[in-house]
This record gives structure tokens, C-alpha cells and sequence, in this order.
């Protein structure tokens, strides 16, 4: 079996805009983005496509694949946009933010994608909102339970899924509690790199420990050092009300 290359940037393009066209017949334009249009791209990685139409009745997500590369596309207008839009920055995690940012832009309205870009890099770089009380507590809680496992009796496999869900967490902390924005996955390592380089070795060698030899202090010691700077951990004292919808009448 042979396996697949990634095509280059401008290969990229080529079919990003065979798509807009063919796929997307009358949309205003798009945003072509992701690790491949980066020069970044390895032979699993996809093209992301941003498409904005006049109108749509619902946005929507679909995913396929063309000439062997595959592509995501996240399909709006502007309303339905806006409101991906203000719920990524709601949630601290830009991802459609970055596709509108760094995609290169295809299809015949330059003018409009331009004048997007520019508001949404805007909001970029204004980073995320603070973390409401409520927000704060409720991660504060999350992770002060998830270290309260870690000092139990585990198995090796309990160790591995409470880490694996810990690691998530902590990682907003540190980085929405330093006010940047969150990511997950591979952005993990890379955001706490790219804002700390020390912060970011604490964490690689605490969930390293952790995972190949079971030895939890390192991670309860660097969730301590998190949790202090928003008054610790958070157990004694949590209360948080459900909204009065939540009933079935």
C-alpha cells in the first residue's frame, strides 16, 4: 500500500478552490485553512474550509474526501458565523477564530472576507473573556476531585484515564487562567509551550511520570501550583444551583 503525501500549500489551494466552486456553487466565499495550507501538513492531516453563503437555512459540518486529501468544511452565513464566532471566544478555544485568520481566501466577495478577517483577528487578539466565578469553581472543583482519585489505591488503568482527564483540565487552567486562549489535543503542548517553555517541560515530565511510571506527586504537585493562584482547591464550600428549566414536568 502506498502511502499517501501531503500535498503542498498551493496544491492545497488548487483543490480548496475546486471544491468552493463545484461543492459550493454560489457562496460568497471561503476560508481555506489548517496545517496543510501552513506548509505544515503531514499525510493524515486535512484541509479545513470555511464557507460563507448569503444564506443558509442551517449551518453545518461535513467532512469528505477529494483526490485523496481530505477536507472538513464548516458551512454559514454570517449570522449563523457570528455565533460560532462568539461562542468559541465564550469558550476560550478560537478554533474557527484561527481557520478565518490564517485561510486564505477563496471565491469572488474578497472585499466582505476581507473586512471578517480583519474584525475577527481583532477579537483574536483581544484573547478570551476572564473566566466567570462560576466557570472558575466549577474547574477548580473538577481538578481538585480528580487529584482527590489520583491519592486513592489505583490501578494502572484507573491512573491512566484519571490523567488522561486531568491533563484536559489542567491545561485551561493554566492557560485561561493566564488569560490566553485554551486549546486541546496536539494545540495542548503547544500553547503552554509557546506561553511558557518551562511551564510547558512541567507538565510533559509531571504527565510522563504519571503515565509510564505511576507516580502521581509530580501531577498533584503541578495541579497544586495551578490551583493556588485561584484559591487552591475546591471542595468544602461548592455549591452550584441548577437552572430552574431543568425539570420534567
Amino acid at each position: 500500500m502506498v502511502e499517501r503525501t501531503s500535498p503542498t500549500p498551493a496544491e492545497a489551494l488548487t483543490i480548496a478552490k475546486a471544491v468552493f466552486h463545484t461543492r459550493y456553487n454560489g457562496a460568497a466565499f471561503a476560508y481555506a485553512a489548517g496545517a496543510i495550507m501552513r506548509g505544515e501538513g503531514t499525510y493524515l492531516s486535512d484541509i479545513d474550509l470555511v464557507v460563507v453563503f448569503d444564506h443558509l437555512d442551517a449551518a453545518r459540518r461535513e467532512s469528505f474526501t477529494v483526490d485523496g486529501v481530505p477536507i472538513e468544511a464548516f458551512v454559514h452565513d454570517p449570522e449563523t458565523l457570528a455565533w460560532f464566532v462568539n461562542e468559541d471566544v465564550a469558550r476560550g478555544r478560537p478554533s474557527i477564530l484561527n481557520m478565518i485568520v490564517e485561510g486564505k481566501i477563496v471565491g469572488p466577495d474578497q472585499g466582505p472576507a476581507e473586512t471578517l478577517r480583519a474584525e475577527v483577528a481583532a477579537r483574536l487578539r483581544n484573547g478570551p473573556l476572564s473566566f466567570s466565578t462560576a466557570a472558575l469553581n466549577g474547574l477548580r472543583y473538577e481538578i481538585t476531585d480528580a487529584v482527590d482519585d489520583l491519592r486513592g489505591d489505583r490501578t494502572a488503568e484507573e491512573l491512566l484515564a484519571i490523567g488522561a482527564m486531568l491533563h484536559r483540565k489542567l491545561v485551561e487552567l493554566a492557560l485561561r487562567g493566564r488569560y490566553q486562549w485554551n486549546g486541546t489535543g496536539k494545540w495542548a503542548p503547544r500553547l503552554l509551550a509557546k506561553i511558557d517553555a518551562d511551564l510547558a517541560v512541567r507538565f510533559d515530565s509531571a504527565f510522563r511520570t504519571l503515565f509510564t511510571s505511576g507516580n502521581v506527586g509530580p501531577v498533584i504537585a503541578l495541579a497544586e501550583a495551578e490551583l493556588a493562584p485561584h484559591g487552591g482547591p475546591l471542595f468544602d464550600g461548592d455549591c452550584r444551583d441548577a437552572p430552574a428549566s431543568w425539570r420534567v414536568a
